[in-house]
């Protein structure tokens, strides 16, 4: 099949996340001719974190165009929303009816990147490749990993994250710290580890708000929950705080201590859950301006890294892997370079507005706003 300004090209994705791995299968299902360079040991490697919401106005677009919108259904899943006081006590109980039932439902990481995993073609995803140096040669790129192999790419789509090293050729910003601070665990088992809690907060997502601070847990697939906690926190606490989060007892201790006036129901909770990480939250703000670039673009965190408090990360990257492969692939451009240019000026609308979103929601979550008045914004 003919694939216009990128046929004969031999196109690198750095990153097989969610987003770089959904714009590699619509390259290829096209003609295209892509590799992607994963710093996971393998396919088993497990992703962590909550589940992901896939709206049906930005990233289900990715998934209809990668031509997997049936398989994506039969792993996504409505699911209702409540809200707690800090107390434990449940104030709203929301469910998508009929006609929003799959306007936003949410998919567990692993599975979506499952679904993209057994879409591509065999060898698509090169395995425990770290990138550690890229350099431009010409108008080619030269690629540098960990393991020691080496390649050369005629067009690279950085897909890697907010840490990528390969952003060089596009920005010189480092990420900033947004001022807030997540704590995040799972209870595998709740049944057996908390069996009080389903029966009363169900198997959709819970959240609760209050001296501001928030807790919100996501149920998956397989019946584990993951939770997270955030609160506000400086560069000096973040630097200082001290916590070991490989030792269980003293993440409790200091989450029982945050949240010390709030009711048993939270406090039952850190009991029971493990395999606890902590991370500051961090941004590219798409108020500055990129460097000129040729034959080289950011894609997700990459582009455009955000805290995850109104659900728009993944799903403004996938409807990154929609714009640019569109422009890639359907003959609108002459070279690969002014299709990356409209995707660019695109991306830095849509995603600039999700960041302003994201940032007014990341205030009102830590402020003393009504719970219900936030449920209403369907943030989740």
């Amino acid at each position: 099949m003919k694939t216009s300004i990128i046929e004969n090209k031999k196109i690198a994705i750095i990153g097989g996340g969610p987003v770089g791995l959904t714009t590699a299968r619509i390259l290829q299902i096209n003609g295209a001719d892509v590799t992607v360079y994963e710093r996971d040991v393998n396919a088993e490697a497990r992703t962590s974190g909550g589940t992901l919401d896939i709206h049906s106005d930005s990233g289900q677009y990715a998934i209809q165009k990668a031509e997997l919108m049936d398989i994506f259904l039969q792993y996504a899943r409505p699911t209702g929303e409540k809200m707690a006081d800090i107390d434990g006590n449940i104030t709203s109980d929301e469910m998508p009816d009929e006609t929003n039932a799959f306007s936003r439902p949410e998919i567990d990481r692993n599975d979506l990147r499952k679904i993209m995993l057994d879409n591509l073609e065999e060898n698509t995803v090169v395995w425990n490749s770290q990138l550690i140096d890229i350099k431009k040669v010409e108008d080619q790129y030269i690629l540098d990993f960990k393991n020691g192999t080496k390649t050369i790419a005629d067009f690279v789509i950085v897909a890697n994250g907010g840490r990528s090293n390969a952003r060089k050729f596009v920005s010189d910003q480092e990420p900033k710290l947004s001022g807030t601070y997540i704590i995040q665990g799972e209870i595998v088992n709740p049944d057996r580890d908390y069996p009080e809690f389903k029966p009363k907060y169900g198997n959709g997502n819970v959240m609760a708000m209050g001296e501001h601070k928030m807790f919100y847990t996501h149920t998956m697939r397989d019946g584990s929950v993951h939770f997270g906690v955030s609160f506000k926190a400086d560069e000096n606490w973040i630097l200082n705080n001290g916590i070991d989060f490989k030792n269980n007892k003293e993440v409790i201790s200091f989450l029982n201590e945050t949240f010390e006036n709030w009711g048993d129901d939270y406090k039952k909770f850190f009991a029971a859950a493990t395999d606890f990480s902590g991370l500051p939250l961090r941004l590219f703000s798409l108020e500055e301006t990129w460097k000129e670039h040729s034959n080289i673009t950011l894609v997700g965190d990459a582009a455009h890294l955000m805290p995850p408090f109104a659900g728009e990360g993944v799903n403004m990257g996938l409807f990154d892997a929609f714009h640019l492969t569109k422009n890639l692939t359907e003959g609108k451009f002459e070279t690969i370079d002014e299709a990356i240019a409209d995707y660019e000026q695109k991306m830095f609308g849509y995603a600039l507005e999700a960041q302003r979103m994201t940032k007014k929601m990341e205030d009102l979550l830590h402020s003393d706003v009504v719970a219900e008045d936030i449920l209403n914004s369907r943030f989740l």
